[in-house]
């Protein structure tokens, strides 16, 4: 009889633990605060991070999102803000963003790949940006550091 509740606590522990949707770790989630971003277009290379702001990214197992505001607000409240995001894949290196929002709609619905490496606490992104209404068509690489898992 011992040996049958021992079968059952086996079988339930067994159906409990293997029954949790755990996500695998994966080291691209978390929140990141972007440290650095450069852009190159045509034969041109030039930072566009700008310190007067702050951005940060958040990524969890099936979304993205981006945050950016000026740090010193004006007394007249004028922030300069934008945000954005939308799902996102991630396959070995290539990530790509499927921008679902963000706050100049021309953006909206267009798709960014990316190569990403990440080391220690740093996240290096590096792809083409292209918004053909915009007329935009550019390689950027945006470095980021981790503030949170």
């Amino acid at each position: 009889m011992k040996l049958y509740y021992l079968a059952g606590w086996v079988m339930l522990v067994t159906t409990v633990f293997g029954c949790q949707t755990r996500q695998p770790d994966v080291p691209i989630i978390g929140t990141w605060e972007l440290v650095s971003a450069t852009t190159t277009e045509k034969d041109s290379t030039f930072s566009t991070f700008d310190p007067s702001h702050k951005m940060i990214k958040i990524i969890n197992p099936t979304h993205f999102a981006f945050l950016n505001h000026k740090l010193n607000v004006p007394k007249d409240s004028s922030n300069e803000f934008t945000a954005g995001g939308g799902k996102y894949t991630l396959v070995d290196s290539t990530y790509t963003e499927n921008l679902d929002y963000f706050t100049d709609k021309n953006w909206e619905g267009n798709k960014f790949e990316f190569v990403v490496k990440i080391s220690g606490d740093t996240l290096i992104q590096k792809g083409i940006e292209k918004v053909e209404k915009l007329s935009i068509d550019r390689i950027i690489i945006e470095k980021y550091k981790r503030v949170s898992n």
